[in-house]
């Protein structure tokens, strides 16, 4: 129902609950009601107008009936004191009566404007109190984990709402004080450590998590608690995402891969980002990739004077456009298939359009792949970031970001080189070009970006296993997509160039532990529905990678989760005069190529293996 018809309902009920009960104290009071009304329809006005005022004061009109609670019927009861006030003051200074009838007739006025509000939810209870137990079978049976203000709404909600066919039987909080008391006759039974024995006990079907202001790391660890139970578990987001306050069953979601990094997201400042990319032309190179595409979406969102996509793969590039045309209807937008390797057309692309702010995400990033295809990675690497970077200073770019990883750290295969070579030419690139900030963005794994392990691992469980993962120790910094987009953009906000910015990621997590984690959030057992096979590590991989060499050290910046490595001296000519031979080498198919991406990367690692 609308809801401003609700509110003109409750109006309309609330004039005539004041009315009777005006009516029935002059009735009792021995006057007829035409003389009543004759008499004191002034007064009963006044009344009138002065309830509606106190209850939107104390936004009763704003109170959702079917989260009625306790503090709701405060606000209720203070409106009918107020209203009694009123009344015993008319009734002793117009009428000159007594106050007997006074208080009958507040409390028929105070219980009108309780059982409007209340009735349904009564009603429901009752029903569903009622039921037989046949009909109760049917229903799953609940455990809430958080005995808070989220849990309460849910508790409340299923035992008043039909339609969801959910039964909650239990409560469970580590809040020493809330045990053993009762949300709306359910009890809180035990802590989060318990959850595996009272799943038992309880016979439960479902667990929802409803904890939604915790910390990341404590989700993670409950999720992780209840997967071990075989049950249905559910989450409520973060409480960030209901501007209303209130919480339902319809919010709750499946408890997704994300909710187990056990980091919270990391925050930027959205009027930094608005204040450098409003009103600027801005190109985003590999603008269809994973990265690239949600670079778009959120470059589009604060107004660009024009949004150029720059990808060599025209499907992707379609994807993005179409998207943003859908969502963005009057975004200037432009998309240009061309590569990053051919310079002449980058130029062609510079000279055209003088984009103010350069993301430059296109590069080859499959860690084995390049292993197979080593000069691929530096003619697109290497080169592409070589010919974007020059373009950027000779047409006067204000910024160049650039995507790097945290592969390029004592790399041991060729993609986190070439990566690191990135690096070293933005750097010197900042030093030569006096009106372009150049900065770099090394983040980790990015969940679910094109050929991540999340999508490899869905499609493995899809198949029906197995889930292959290299090594039962190796680990790997995790962040969400729209996450690393942020810390880019953010990294932009803060250029003045010659940065690398380093994302705190928190505690690295185990693939062998995400693996077994998909599983179960697929609603399976490992090893026995899905099993696990361990293959080895691949060409160039390493068990763990590191954020920064040691060289670089750590600043920090506003944003406390975002770090500056300090720049490296790089002598600009004999940088320029190496990769202009391995540029060369790459190009001929030199099988010392690598043997020159060493000389440029010392930390680097050559895998020898065939």
């Amino acid at each position: 129902m609308n809801k401003h018809i609700k509110v003109s309902m409750l109006l309309l009920a609330d004039a005539v609950i004041y009315a009777g009960a005006w009516l029935l104290y002059l009735v009792l009071s021995g006057q007829g009601i035409v003389t009543a009304i004759n008499d004191y329809w002034m007064f009963m006005i006044i009344g009138v107008s002065l309830m509606f005022a106190l209850n939107f004061a104390l936004k009763v009109y704003s109170i959702m009936l079917r989260y009625a609670g306790f503090n709701d019927g405060i606000r209720l009861l203070i409106v009918s004191t107020i209203m009694t006030a009123y009344h015993a003051l008319v009734s002793v200074c117009v009428n000159g009566s007594g106050l007997e009838m006074v208080a009958i007739t507040s409390t028929v006025l105070f219980l009108g404007l309780f059982v409007t509000r209340f009735i349904k939810r009564f009603i429901i209870t009752v029903i569903k109190v009622t039921r037989n137990s046949r009909a109760a079978k049917n229903e799953k049976r609940v455990m809430i984990v958080g005995a808070g203000s989220a849990g309460s709404m849910l508790v409340r909600e299923m035992r008043t709402s039909e339609r969801y066919g959910l039964n909650p039987v239990c409560v469970i909080d580590d809040d020493e004080q809330k045990q053993d008391s009762h949300i709306d006759g359910v009890k809180v039974v035990g802590k989060t450590r318990d959850i595996e024995q009272i799943v038992k006990e309880y016979r439960i079907d479902q667990i929802i998590i409803a904890m939604p202001s915790a910390l990341k790391k404590d989700i993670s660890r409950i999720a992780t608690e209840c997967q071990k139970t075989k049950c249905d578990t559910k989450i409520v987001p973060g409480i960030y995402q209901f501007t209303s306050g209130q919480i339902s069953v319809s919010d709750v979601k499946p408890v997704s891969i994300n909710d187990l990094l056990g980091r919270e997201q990391v925050n930027v400042n959205l009027n930094e980002i608005m204040g450098y990319i409003e009103g600027k032309t801005v190109l985003v190179t590999g603008g269809g990739g994973s990265i690239g595409s949600e670079l778009c979406r959120q470059v589009a969102e604060h107004n660009p004077k024009e949004l150029i996509i720059l990808d060599i793969y025209e499907n992707n590039a379609y994807d993005i456009q179409q998207e943003l045309i859908r969502k963005i209807p009057n975004l200037n937008l432009t998309v240009l298939i061309a590569s990053v390797r051919d310079k002449r057309k980058i130029q062609e692309v510079f000279d055209e359009y003088r984009p103010q702010i350069v993301f430059h995400a296109a590069a080859h990033k499959h860690v084995p792949l390049m292993e197979t295809s080593p000069c691929e990675a530096v003619k697109n690497n290497v080169g592409g970031t070589l010919n974007v970077a020059q373009m950027a200073g000779e047409f006067n770019a204000e910024r160049f970001i650039l995507i790097s990883t945290d592969k390029a750290v004592n790399p041991t295969n060729v993609m986190g080189a070439t990566k690191r070579v990135c690096e070293m030419i933005i750097q010197t690139m900042d030093k030569r070009y006096d009106n372009t900030d150049y900065v770099a963005v090394r983040f980790g794994n990015v969940l679910g970006s094109n050929g991540s392990v999340i999508p490899l691992f869905k499609k493995q469980i899809e198949e029906g296993g197995p889930i292959t993962v290299t090594h039962k120790d190796i680990v790997r910094y995790f962040m969400t997509i729209p996450e690393a987009v942020s810390l880019v953009l953010q990294a932009g906000a803060y250029a003045n160039g010659g940065e690398i910015f380093v994302l705190d990621m928190g505690e690295p997590v185990k693939i062998y532990d995400l693996a077994l984690n998909m599983i179960r959030l697929s609603g399976l057992e490992p090893f026995i529905d899905i099993d696990i096979k361990i293959m080895g590590l691949r060409p160039g991989e390493k068990l763990y990678e590191e954020r920064l060499m040691e060289e670089e050290g750590l600043a920090k910046t506003q944003n406390e989760r975002i770090s500056i490595g300090k720049p490296l001296d790089i002598d600009e000519q004999t940088l320029f005069s190496k990769i202009d031979n391995l540029l060369a080498a790459a190009k001929d198919e030199n099988e010392q190529m690598k043997d020159l991406v060493h000389e440029l990367v010392p930390t680097y690692v050559i895998d020898r293996r065939k």
